[in-house]
């Protein structure tokens, strides 16, 4: 090999460190991957070990969101891809910017049926339905327009994963480094200055205004704080935005659009500003009814041109990122505007009254204790009771610091593993595990993840004896319950079994004295009764 030249494999290991800033990857080594790990960690990058494809697929999700950067996999051919495909699911369906490299075999075997080791008939084709693009390199020397290709989607188009599949016989091919390792430096769009103005001009002119605020506008706190208060508009922040306004704004309403007091202030609304939200079920409709409804002007923003027109109606359309479109729409509004928004926010929450739902009251000490122990906890959820309900109940400090797989694709499995990845993004702030007995045994494995990389993750394993959400429905609809009465392992045995330290609680008292005593030095799993729970809590 030249001496101006580099493997592929080494070329691809230098442009993400020293042109992209990665320093973690994700992965379970394999034959066809060996050669990405040829000077891995002593070239400065940390490699995470997970138990499971999907755990590191998972893992990367959790690390996106927390950190704002791109999670990143090194994952091998064929089962490995089939494996991470629900996480890249996940990710799709909340935007999460994920790059997954993944080896295929050799270019001169690709779709030739030979049974060759972990080959798929088109292995690219398959991935392409879970990701922005996905990408077969066949020169080496394109390696670095195609990683600038898949940074591009991440810093200036809506995210979400990328993929890109080496052939084995190019990781050790020649390839000619770039001539910088600069990257390069890209803007999102803004919005029409003109169409600024009108949608300004209707808002200016609305006596109901609402403003829906969601995921995409995660980085945008100060902008979206300031204009939702010169707007004086109540404001739904879907989950993905939870924090966006900061705790328990007088304007938030929540992530409670499905609910009916939203509902209502919903449709008396004159004007609606939606900024970076797909106005999907899974955060306006979670009774799968189709009661959320617009009649009003609707406003939207998005850096997606199609989500423009999805879902709802739309009056007016701007394409542009969050930040700097809050920011320019902010400038026609010098002085706060009057139109008594706390005072409508206030009223909807009180009828609502969600403290005192059955649905949601079991769960308000729960969180309670979590606040008063661990205030800067970032809470990472599974699909399961307590995060159904802290979606409606749970307001945050900052966003990034409450995200679940409740919302988008709903995948199971979910929490734990994404916890790992937020801890591994966030080292300064204690990470919270939210998951339940059904759910958690998809990636339990990855408990061992956490020992070996000493993460102080806290593992809150809500204990119902099964898949409680899936009875409930099966009763609601004249079901016979099946397959959801399943059963449970001896969760702390396990846990004591890959060397975690555990707990068992029935109460918010003990809850509170167990966190008081989690180990700072690697995972701690609370496993909480729900049935002791629910008698704690009676008269």
């Amino acid at each position: 090999m030249a001496s101006d030249t580099l493997s592929c494999a080494h070329l691809l290991l230098h442009l993400l460190r020293d042109t992209y800033g990665v320093d973690t990857v994700f992965g379970i080594p394999g034959v066809h991957t060996v050669a990405l790990y040829r000077g891995l960690e002593s070239g400065g990058v940390r490699h995470v070990t997970p138990r499971h494809e999907q755990g590191a697929g998972f893992m990367a999700d959790g690390y996106a969101r927390a950190s704002g950067k791109p999670g990143v996999c090194f994952i091998i051919t064929g089962p490995g891809m089939t494996n991470i495909a629900t996480a890249m699911g996940q990710a799709l369906g909340d935007s999460v910017p994920m790059l997954v490299i993944s080896s295929v075999n050799r270019r001169d075997t690709l779709g030739r049926g030979q049974g060759r080791l972990h080959e798929l008939p088109n292995q690219q084709q398959l991935l392409a339905g879970v990701s922005r693009f996905s990408h077969t390199l066949l020169d080496p020397n394109a390696l670095p327009e195609t990683l600038a290709r898949a940074f591009a989607v991440f810093r200036s188009e809506r995210p979400g994963p990328v993929h890109i599949e080496i052939p084995i016989d190019l990781f050790d091919a020649p390839a000619t480094p770039p001539p910088r390792w600069e990257p390069p430096i890209l803007y999102r769009a803004a919005p029409d200055p003109r169409g600024l103005a009108r949608a300004a001009q209707w808002m200016h002119e609305a006596t109901h205004p609402l403003v829906l605020l969601g995921g995409g506008c995660v980085d945008a706190c100060e902008a979206a704080r300031a204009l939702v208060e010169r707007l004086d508009a109540p404001t739904v922040t879907t989950i993905n935005a939870k924090g966006l306004l900061g705790r328990a704004h007088p304007l938030d309403l929540g992530a409670n659009a499905a609910l009916p007091a939203v509902r209502e202030l919903a449709r008396h609304a004159d004007v609606i500003l939606a900024v970076g939200t797909e106005l999907g079920e899974t955060d306006y409709d979670v009774v799968f009814d189709d009661g959320f409804t617009l009649t009003g002007r609707l406003i939207r923003i998005d850096l997606d041109a199609q989500q423009l027109v999805r879902n709802q109606g739309v009056s007016l359309g701007l394409v542009g990122d969050a930040r700097r479109s809050l920011e320019l729409l902010l400038e026609h509004f010098p002085a706060p505007l009057s139109r008594g928004g706390a005072e409508r926010t206030r009223q909807a929450l009180a009828a609502l009254d969600l403290a005192h739902d059955p649905a949601f009251s079991s769960f308000v000490p729960l969180y309670a204790v979590l606040q008063e122990a661990i205030p800067e906890a970032i809470l990472v959820g599974d699909s399961t009771a307590p995060v159904y309900a802290g979606n409606h109940l749970l307001s945050q400090p900052e966003p990034r610091r409450y995200f679940n797989a409740s919302t988008g694709y709903g995948t199971l499995g979910y929490g734990l593993p994404a916890a790992l990845g937020a801890r591994l993004a966030r080292p300064d702030l204690p990470v919270v595990a939210l998951v339940g007995d059904g759910g958690v045994m998809f990636t339990l494995s990855e408990l061992a993840t956490a020992v070996e990389e000493r993460l102080p993750v806290v593992v809150m394993l809500w204990h119902n004896q099964g898949y409680e959400e899936i009875r409930r429905y099966m009763d609601a609809h004249g079901v016979e319950r099946t397959g959801v009465d399943i059963r449970a392992p001896d969760f702390l045995a396990l846990a004591r079994g890959f060397d975690c330290m555990a707990a068992h609680v029935g109460s918010p008292d003990a809850l509170a004295q167990a966190l008081a005593s989690r180990p700072m030095d690697g995972p701690f799993l609370i496993e909480v009764d729900a049935a002791a729970w629910q008698r704690s809590l009676s008269p």
